[in-house]
């Protein structure tokens, strides 16, 4: 695994990077092999002293992601790692279960053709995930910051709106930080 750990109002010194790569190399051991991935780790100090660890590890098939926030960086470090070792686990038991329903790995793999770069995760979700209420609703053109004032009036953290400029459906969301952030279509 490759590590790209990069700080924000924190410097990274040798012995934190070497302690989150130690801590995050533990991660292996649920894998066959060394997986060939990229693990980007961003570590934050506010300054109310609060630290906050921000990891993503893309892999084919599958990205973990995990975040966790801290007074003490060291202490952040090891709930994130906790945290993505539960997500490992899930989603391996996901994985062995739905290939014990189709009848083992060489049923899984004949069906596939061998192929392994995507395994079928939508039909893993679909059993830990219940849809309740379907919302319908016309969308009206408006511009980002009236959207922003509208997802506010209603006390949401997302609304969906049509942009006047573009005419493309986008969603505008409150991140965690207060500040807003914005999806629009490619």
């Amino acid at each position: 695994m490759n590590y790209n750990v990069r700080g924000e109002n924190i410097e990274v010194t040798p012995a934190l990077r070497e302690y989150v790569e130690k801590k995050l190399g533990k991660l292996e051991r649920y894998f066959d092999g060394t997986p060939d991935a990229n693990v980007n780790v961003s570590l934050k100090v506010y300054n109310d002293k609060q630290s906050k660890i921000e990891v993503t590890i893309p892999m084919t098939g599958l990205v973990l992601r995990a975040e966790e926030s801290h007074v003490d960086m060291y202490a952040a470090i090891d709930l994130v790692v906790d945290k993505l070792e539960r997500q490992i686990r899930k989603h391996k038991t996901k994985v062995n279960r739905k290939l014990r329903d189709q009848g083992g790995t060489r049923a899984f793999f004949e069906a596939t053709n061998g192929t392994t770069t995507n395994v079928a995760v939508q039909d893993l979700d679909d059993e830990d995930f219940e849809l309740v209420r379907t919302k319908r609703f016309n969308l009206k053109p408006m511009d980002n910051e009236e959207a922003i004032l509208q997802m506010n009036m209603l006390g949401h953290n997302f609304f969906v709106f049509t942009n006047a400029s573009t005419n493309n459906t986008n969603v505008v969301y409150k991140r965690r930080d207060g500040k807003y952030g914005i999806i629009e279509p490619n």
